[in-house]
């Protein structure tokens, strides 16, 4: 059988592998199989980070409600709890920018889970 070289194929392929390389540093974004070794490794932390971002936003919106809730006086399990027994259904991220740019809505609320935990 006759030997096959590459050609053109083989040449797209590593172009296409060391385009993606672009902006790494030493060799790894000049040496073909350092390079194809760190895109691989580089996509999947792409795509475990597309998960994990949005488990450190919950973590980032939950810290900013549980601060405010705090300047209310309840903690904020006792928070989310009272919001949910007085039928107030709100998301976190919501509730964390209601509590960043509009304090008195957020105190009503905060006021309102109290009610609701003292019926």
């Amino acid at each position: 059988m006759p030997r096959v070289k590459g050609g053109y194929v083989t040449r797209r392929r590593r172009k296409k592998v060391l385009k993606l390389a672009k902006g790494y540093f030493g060799s790894k974004h000049k040496l073909f199989k350092v390079a194809q070794q760190q895109v691989f490794k580089s996509l999947m932390y792409a795509y475990r980070d597309r998960r994990q971002k949005k488990r450190d936003f919950r973590k980032l919106w939950i810290t900013r409600i549980n601060a405010a809730a705090r300047t209310n006086g309840l903690s904020y399990s006792r928070l989310m709890h009272g919001l949910k027994v007085a039928g107030i259904d709100i998301n976190r991220k919501m509730l964390s920018e209601i509590a960043i740019s509009d304090s008195k809505a957020f105190a009503e609320l905060a006021s309102k889970a109290k009610e609701s935990l003292k019926a």
